[in-house]
């Protein structure tokens, strides 16, 4: 099924290319972008810039996820912690990712340190609600009844509130893992020395359009790597949620 629409949509690309009638440099054709890929492949152009957005994309995503899963579980054990911190954390999440990478790039430099924090920010907020959310759907009676096993906060965290919020938490990975890759490529787009965002304004400098197709379809296929990659650990970390046939 995956096969046949991925045929369906190199004919309709194929089709377009030769009814519009537009130049390669416009609108490459698949064969054109397939030699391009070809290309920076055998030259290790497309492994090496792969490799420094991917290593971008999972500290910042292993940083962001640290520091909300933290923060949320704080914020979810304190209400008045929470009306205190939400005001500053939604006006933080009100400005667009384009906005601040430029800040970052400034403060941070163009290295990869400035690309990860951009990273870091753009998963913190879907993971911090998750978090919260996650958190705040385990049962009062559940809680009592480890209270009346005298369990310890640590025994409570673990055996309760870990596996009752994880659901919802492995929720806001899988889109944290997915916001990752556009914030690495976002800071890479204001100023980067390597990366497939800088591979795509190498290309758009260039009029090399088929170049810019093969880093989009390659931030493309990381990004539904990491998804799936998440979906597993979701699926495994999630058996016991799994009825008996």
């Amino acid at each position: 099924m995956i096969c046949a629409s991925i045929l369906i949509a190199l004919l309709l690309w194929q089709l377009a290319v030769i009814w519009s009638g537009f130049p390669s440099f416009i609108l490459p054709s698949p064969a054109l972008v397939w030699q391009r890929l070809g290309q920076v492949v055998s030259d290790g152009t497309l492994l090496r810039n792969s490799l420094v957005t991917l290593s971008e994309v999972l500290l910042g995503l292993a940083l962001g996820v640290f520091i909300a899963t933290l923060l949320g579980y704080l914020l979810s054990k304190s209400l008045p912690f929470e009306r205190l911190l939400s005001p500053y954390i939604i006006a933080s999440q009100s400005l667009p990712v384009v906005a601040i990478a430029p800040l970052m790039v400034i403060w941070f430099g163009p290295g990869m340190l400035s690309k990860v924090l951009i990273c870091a920010l753009t998963v913190f907020f879907p993971i911090l609600i998750n978090t919260v959310v996650g958190m705040r759907t385990v049962s009062d009676d559940l809680r009592d009844l480890m209270r009346s096993l005298h369990a310890s906060r640590w025994q409570t965290l673990r055996l309760l509130e870990i596996p009752a919020a994880s659901p919802v938490f492995l929720g806001g990975l899988r889109i944290g893992a997915t916001l990752a890759v556009i914030g690495a490529v976002v800071g890479e787009f204001v100023g980067a020395q390597g990366g497939l965002g800088y591979l795509i304004n190498l290309g758009r400098g260039m009029y090399d359009t088929a170049l810019v197709f093969v880093a989009v379809f390659t931030l493309m296929t990381m990004a539904m790597g990491l998804y799936s990659m998440v979906t597993l650990i979701e699926r495994r970390l999630l058996r016991w949620q799994q009825r008996p046939r």
